[in-house]
Formats: C-alpha cells, structure tokens, sequence
C-alpha cells in the first residue's frame, strides 16, 4: 500500500488553504464511496503518517501496519467527517490515537530482548592508527543518538517534538492533535527540550 519513500520535513505554509481545501473535496468524494479519491488522498499524505508512525515506533514491521489502519480509518469515517480543523491535524489525531495505543500494547506485552551484548562481548578492536571520522559519519551518529534519545521521551512529550521537529507544526495545531492548550504544548516541549539536552549532553560539549 505504501511506498518506500522518506518523509517530508513538513507541511509547507505556502498554499496550505488550498491544499486543505483540495483534501476536504476529496473527502466528501471518499464520502460517497469514490476509490480514486481515496487513493489519491493516501498519495497526498503517506509520507507524513508513515513518517510520523515511524518516528514514534521505530523502524519496524509495525510501521507500515500502523500506517494502513491509519487510511482504514478514514476511510471508514469519511462518511461522517466534518471539516472542523486542518484535514491533516484530524488525521494526525487518528495516527496519533493509534501510535498510542500501540505503545500501550507493547508495554502491556514487554519482553526482554533476545540478546544483550555483554561489555567484553564482540567489541570490535579498535585501531589507534585510523582516522577520525568525517564529519558525515559524526553527523550521523548525532541524528541517531537524537532518535534514540527522542524515543526514550513519555509518548506525549515524543509526539509533541515529532510534530514540531519534523512535521513543522505550529503550537496550535500541535495543541489540536494531542487535544491540549497551547500553554500544555509549550509546556511539554520545554520539558522534553530539557530532557533531551541533559541526554545528548556530550555532543552539545563536543
């Protein structure tokens, strides 16, 4: 159902009415049983529930199952949908119930990993004549410690600098997702911004 792709940075602010005006037309199509439509509004947005869903959850088979109950839902709603705010943020509300209730399921079902790597196990000898990493690799190893450190926020506070971080959105819409004030929003991200700097302190030194 979905293309392996990656996801945007965000929405763009240019023309955002009349990309939201074009989702509310497709929905009333979806509405009335149109496939087309439907398939063309997953095409629109995809990338940013998958993206969102996969940020959350990590990359992992869930992922893409996720993201397809998603769309399933809409689908499934479209009947009864009412244009009340941005079409993406009542979408991002459906993901975001989802995600959550996945993250509840996993730890409902915890389960200690396979196997852990012990401190003397297959630690890779390292060679004091290599150089020092470029500035590629260093770039990358900081993307995968803020990812790893952003799953380790409370799933609110990680769903709160998803939306802001990488799907751009403002405090407002932030607020509408997670169904809180915008004084909440601002809130949340001050303390996960904290969190995040007392974890990644060692590159913030470097």
């Amino acid at each position: 159902m979905f293309r392996n792709e990656p996801s945007p940075a965000g929405p763009s602010r240019a023309g955002a009415s009349e990309e939201d005006a074009k989702d509310v037309s497709l929905m009333a199509l979806v509405g009335a049983g149109d496939t087309v439509a439907f398939e063309e509004l997953v095409e629109r947005h995809q990338r940013l529930v998958v993206g969102t869903v996969a940020r959350m959850l990590g990359s992992n088979s869930d992922v893409e199952d996720i993201a397809q109950q998603v769309f399933v839902r809409v689908w499934k709603s479209a009947r009864r949908y009412a244009p009340r705010a941005k079409f993406t943020t009542w979408l991002l509300k459906i993901t975001r119930n989802l995600v959550f209730n996945e993250l509840r399921r996993r730890t409902r079902h915890a389960h200690l990993p396979l196997h852990v790597e012990s401190d003397e196990e297959e630690r890779p000898i390292k060679d004091e004549r290599a150089t020092a990493p470029d500035a590629a690799l260093l770039e990358r190893e900081l993307q995968s410690a803020i990812e790893a450190a952003i799953a380790q926020l409370p799933e609110t506070q990680r769903m709160a600098v998803v939306l802001r971080r990488y799907d751009d959105l403002s405090y407002e819409q932030i607020a509408e997702v997670l169904d809180q004030s915008v004084p909440a929003v601002k809130s949340l991200l001050f303390r996960a911004r904290t969190e995040l700097r007392a974890r990644l302190g060692r590159y913030l030194t470097d």
